[in-house]
C-alpha cells in the first residue's frame, strides 16, 4: 500500500496536472463500491456531482488524497494496495484497469491541452467519494486519524508513546496514533534507532524515543524527494517510479546482512503484519 511520501507524490503530482481544470465528463467502469455519494448528497450520482465542477486545490491527509471541488464539494480518494492516478493523452488506449476516466474542458494548446486523468485500480479495492466540505472530517477514516509525522513535535511524540504501552511495530502502523507510515518506513524507522519492534513504546529512554522521532522525520523527507519507494507497483502521476527503494536497509532485506553488524536481517510475523529488524541490533 502507498504510504505518505508515496501519496505525498501523487498529491503534487495531481497539484502539477490538475488544478484549476474544469471536469466536463467522468466515465466510470469500476464496481459500485469503489465510487461512493455521501446520503445527503442523493440522489445525484457520482457522474453527475463532478461534471462541471473545478478543481481549486489537492491536499493530502495520512494516506488520503483529498481533491477539492468547487461548490464545496471534495473528492476523498484511498489508493488502497494497488491504485494509481495517470495524466495521459486522451488518445492512449484505455487499459482494462482504469476505473474511472476523468475529461477536462478543452485548454487549447496548453500543456494540458489532450490529456485526461484516469484512476486505475487492477485489485479494485480502492475508493473514490464525494462529500459536502461540511461534512468530510466527520467521516471515519479521516476524523480518526492520529497527527501527521512531519508535523508532530518530538516532545509530543514523546508524550504519545508513553501515554498507552504497545508494541512500537503494531503502534507505528495504528493510523490514529499517528498517520501515514506503513510497514516500509515504520520498519526503516525501528532499523535506524535500533528498537525491536516488539518493544513496549513505553519502555525506551526519552532520548531514544526522541532520536526514533527524528529518523521518522529524515526517512519520510528523503523519501518524499526522491518520490517514494516503488517496491510493488507504486508510481508516480506521470508513470515515473520512484528511486527510495535503493536506500531500504531492513524492509524487504530478509536475509542480507545488516548495515550496522553484519548479522542477516530477519523477518517475523507480529500480530498480522511482517517486521524486518536486525536480531543483534535491535535487541528486545
Amino acid at each position: 500500500m502507498p504510504e505518505l511520501p508515496e501519496v505525498e507524490t501523487v498529491v503534487r503530482g495531481l497539484r502539477d496536472t490538475i488544478i484549476g481544470q474544469t471536469i466536463r465528463r467522468v466515465q466510470v467502469q469500476a464496481p459500485p463500491a469503489s465510487t461512493v455519494v455521501a446520503e445527503s448528497l442523493k440522489p445525484a450520482t457520482f457522474v453527475s456531482l463532478l461534471r462541471g465542477r473545478r478543481i481549486l486545490e489537492v491536499s493530502r491527509r495520512g494516506k488520503n488524497i483529498l481533491i477539492q471541488l468547487s461548490g464545496n464539494l471534495t473528492l476523498w480518494v484511498h489508493l488502497k494496495m494497488t491504485g494509481h492516478f495517470f495524466y495521459r493523452p486522451i488518445s492512449d488506449p484505455v487499459d482494462k484497469h482504469d476505473l474511472v476516466l476523468f475529461d477536462f474542458e478543452s485548454t487549447g494548446r496548453g500543456k494540458n491541452s489532450g490529456f485526461h486523468l484516469r484512476f486505475n485500480d487492477y485489485r479494485r479495492f480502492g475508493r473514490l467519494r464525494l462529500y459536502p466540505d461540511d461534512e468530510l472530517f466527520e467521516q471515519e477514516g479521516l476524523a480518526s486519524l492520529g497527527p501527521e509525522p512531519l508535523d508532530i513535535s518530538a516532545d509530543d511524540f514523546v508524550m504519545m508513546c508513553r501515554r498507552r504501552p504497545r508494541m512500537f511495530k503494531p503502534a507505528l502502523l495504528d493510523q490514529t496514533f499517528i498517520a501515514g507510515l506503513g510497514n516500509i518506513y515504520a520498519d526503516e524507522s525501528l532499523y535506524s534507532a535500533r528498537i525491536h519492534p516488539r518493544r513496549l513504546t513505553d519502555s525506551p529512554s526519552r532520548r531514544k524515543l526522541v532520536e526514533l522521532h527524528g529518523h521518522i522525520w529524515k526517512l519520510l523527507e528523503k523519501a518524499i524527494r526522491l518520490m517514494g519507494a516503488s517496491v510493488d507497483s507504486y508510481v508516480g502521476v506521470n508513470g515515473q517510479t520512484g528511486s527510495f527503494q535503493k536506500y531500504l536497509r531492513a524492509y524487504n532485506n530478509e536475509g542480507n546482512p545488516c548495515s550496522f553488524c553484519g548479522r542477516k536481517i530477519v523477518r517475523e510475523k507480529i500480530g498480522s503484519r511482517s517486521a524486518h529488524f536486525c536480531p543483534r541490533c535491535q535487541r528486545l
